[in-house]
């Protein structure tokens, strides 16, 4: 069975949206092994070290049950403790990475707006059920693309503002996905 348009149009984005997750998850995890790196835990400075407490020689018995000091049984082993990941920490919300994110969804909406108003120049068809309300006009056209840039930056600001800093970077990767996507089947399909 041939595969129609709108299928590969699909599979071409879920493997976009594939290589963007799977370069996310690669860059967090170089980012938590460069934090757990042994040349990492050799910087922690032994008043760092948390120590074990005391026990009481009362309740310390040795083999013949005479009290044994609590120092022969609980040596001080420094453990190093460990910081909270950097990617999981507060960050300015128009940190570098969010600026260079924005730039690219704001960049790729408006080549798909150029690719679209093209298309529909010479009597090409919107597939976006939303985006197809609104391409009567250039105005309109315009001002849907402007109110999804709009509108990924505002939901990634929520999940700024709620903790949720994984959800704010990806919020962008997946409308980069999207219109990487849409671009392309535009581009293809003239």
């Amino acid at each position: 069975m041939p595969i129609s348009g709108s299928q590969k149009a699909v599979r071409g984005l879920l493997i976009a949206l594939l290589v963007t997750l799977t370069h996310s998850i690669a860059a967090r995890a170089q980012q938590m092994v460069a934090l757990a790196s042994p040349a990492r835990i050799s910087e922690v400075q032994p008043a760092e070290f948390p120590t074990l407490p005391e026990a009481p020689s009362s309740l310390v018995a040795g083999p013949s049950g005479s009290p044994v000091s609590s120092s022969a049984l609980f040596s001080p082993a420094p453990v190093p403790v460990s910081e909270p990941l950097k990617w999981a920490e507060n960050h300015p919300f128009w940190d570098r990475e969010n600026r260079i994110l924005f730039a690219a969804v704001g960049g790729l909406a408006t080549a798909d707006f150029f690719m679209t108003r093209s298309n529909l120049a010479t009597g090409g068809k919107e597939l976006n059920p939303v985006t197809r309300i609104m391409c009567g006009s250039t105005p309109a056209l315009a001002a849907n693309f402007a109110l999804e840039t709009t509108g990924v930056i505002g939901l990634s600001y929520l999940f700024h503002k709620t903790g949720h800093h994984t959800l704010e970077r990806m919020t962008s990767f997946v409308n980069i996905s999207a219109s990487t996507g849409a671009v392309a089947y535009s581009a293809t399909h003239r």
